[in-house]
C-alpha cells in the first residue's frame, strides 16, 4: 500500500457540465485533485440531480476511480456563491473535499 495522500473534491455544476460529458442539468462532480492539466484529472459524474450524493456513493464513486479515504478522513464541506456570469441569480454552492489514498493496485 502506499502512502501518498491526495485530495478529492465534490461540487454540484449548477448549469450541468461539458466535460467529460454534457449533461442537461445539475449535477454533482468528483474530482480527484492531482498535478498536471485538470483536464487530465480522474473524475466521476452522477446523474444529473440537485441532491447531494450519500457517503456511500462517495465512497463507490472514489472506489471506481481508484481511490479511497485516507484513514481518519471525513468529508469538509464548505460554501460560497455561483459566479455572476451564470445565466441565474447568484446562488449558494456547496463544495466538499476530503483526503483520499489510491486503493492497492488502483489506477493512480
Amino acid at each position: 500500500m502506499t502512502s501518498r495522500v491526495l485530495r478529492a473534491q465534490i461540487t454540484l455544476r449548477c448549469c450541468g457540465t461539458a466535460i467529460p460529458e454534457r449533461t442537461a442539468g445539475p449535477c454533482w462532480q468528483l474530482f480527484v485533485v492531482m498535478t498536471g492539466l485538470v483536464s487530465d484529472w480522474p473524475v466521476f459524474t452522477w446523474p444529473t440531480s440537485p441532491q447531494v450524493p450519500t457517503v456511500g456513493e462517495r465512497a463507490k464513486s472514489l472506489a471506481s476511480l481508484g481511490f479511497t479515504l485516507a484513514e481518519d478522513a471525513e468529508w469538509e464541506w464548505c460554501e460560497s456563491t455561483t459566479s455572476e456570469f451564470h445565466s441565474h441569480p447568484v446562488q449558494v454552492e456547496l463544495m466538499a473535499a476530503a483526503q483520499i489514498r489510491p486503493l492497492d493496485g488502483g489506477a493512480a
